[in-house]
């Protein structure tokens, strides 16, 4: 009940000095009106939503999703229209302090440069808030195929030319649009690749949310198979549950659906992929994540009966992994295939120029195509959404590399 009330002062005092902004830059009272009546609505549904709302066990819920998401937007515009305003605050209280212990007639008050910079903070403003309503309208659904062909010298001369799709993420619980799925789900088979690799997190928690997909993604097609392994959230470790037992069927149920589905589920497995005499050694670990993710991976354990020559493909879903543990292994990992991060479902991207998102701080990598060591590593952006109902910039990504071989003459 304390960090509620200190919350809910907080964002009174947000909401109050980015009013006075409004009063500033307008003379319409209903704009007032208007903005006191959405930060008032977006309040009350986000405490109802996550003290007396409906909790179906999930992290977030969709109506708890979309309550944060709301929140989300309309305090980045009330930050934002702050952030501008508040040196012209210390201007003024300084000028104020001045006149009374000087006396001093000059006159500090600049209503009209008051009035520019709340015009100017409130246009800025807009824009983050703006984006962030987009994101969740389409952005969420905004799919896009990125393409890269990656050449190695040691490639089977069979698999050159060989086309992986890989997806990530795709968190099912979090789908509210059966429609833009169906959409996506043909997209990845328009991309007729040879295998079709999934890296983890196909639930927010519960199987049970995979189930009203589960059609839609047996459509999911490759001639040399559907591969899959599990990542952090397909555990269950972020809901309470009654019993362990009740925890381990779920985990127990997730598995058996992907077999249903017609995914090769890989736990701490290997299997080859074979082209007459050639072959491709396929690894895929249990999530192994760094700073308190689950850590069941175990790459000696997947790896076991394969040779140190062998092209090897790893899927592992956390990139810390690949980081702390995979480019420093006795083998070498021609290609990591990883997920996890969503690019925080936030960012700047604009190719060949800038990749932003602040996700960076905390992942070094954390989207795209990565070397080290002479290994690689792909990390997709995730095909759903968690948390914040919606993406920015950082689009859901139907990744699809080609491998070849690389000539030496």
């Amino acid at each position: 009940m304390f960090r509620w009330i200190i919350f809910i002062i907080i964002y009174v005092i947000f909401s109050i000095y980015t009013l006075q902004a409004l009063k500033t830059a307008s003379r319409f009272p209903w704009i007032y009106y208007i903005f006191i009546g959405i930060s008032l609505i977006v309040l009350s549904n986000f405490i109802f939503q996550f003290t007396w709302g409906d909790d179906t066990g999930r992290v977030l819920n969709r109506p708890k999703s979309y309550a944060f998401g709301f929140l989300i937007a309309l305090i980045t515009f009330n930050i934002i229209t702050i952030f501008f305003l508040f040196s012209e605050d210390i201007f003024r209280f300084i000028s104020g302090a001045y006149q009374k212990f000087y006396g001093s007639e000059k006159q500090f008050s600049l209503p009209e440069r008051r009035r520019f910079l709340s015009l100017l903070a409130l246009g800025i403003a807009a824009v983050p808030f703006g984006a962030l309503l987009y994101g969740m309208y389409k952005g969420k659904y905004n799919f896009k195929v990125l393409k890269y062909t990656m050449e190695y010298e040691d490639l089977p001369s069979s698999f050159d030319g060989y086309q992986i799709t890989q997806i990530s993420d795709v968190h099912s619980g979090s789908f509210d649009d059966r429609k833009k799925i169906s959409y996506a789900i043909d997209l990845i088979n328009k991309q007729k690749s040879d295998v079709l690799f999934f890296t983890g997190d196909m639930v927010n928690n519960k199987t049970e949310e995979m189930l009203p997909w589960a059609e839609l993604f047996s459509k999911l097609e490759a001639k040399d198979g559907k591969y899959s392994i599990l990542g952090n959230h397909d555990y269950g470790d972020y809901i309470t549950w009654d019993t362990e037992e009740e925890k381990l069927e779920n985990l127990e149920n997730l598995k058996v659906l992907q077999k249903e589905m017609g995914f090769d589920l890989l736990l701490n497995e290997n299997r080859y992929l074979k082209k007459g005499v050639d072959k491709l050694a396929l690894i895929g670990v249990e999530n192994w994540g760094r700073g308190g993710f689950k850590k069941a991976g175990d790459l000696k354990k997947a790896a076991k009966g394969i040779q140190a020559n062998d092209f090897k493909i790893l899927l592992s879903h956390d990139p810390s992994h690949w980081e702390d543990v995979v480019i420093y292994d006795d083998y070498h990992y021609h290609l990591t295939l990883s997920g996890h991060t969503h690019g925080m479902q936030f960012g700047i991207e604009i190719p060949g120029w800038v990749k932003w998102s602040p996700v960076k701080w905390r992942y070094k990598y954390w989207a795209g195509i990565y070397e080290e060591l002479g290994q690689f590593i792909n990390v997709n952006r995730g095909f759903g959404f968690i948390g914040y109902p919606g993406r920015v910039g950082i689009w859901p990504e139907i990744t699809v590399i080609t491998l070849k071989r690389k000539d030496l003459t």
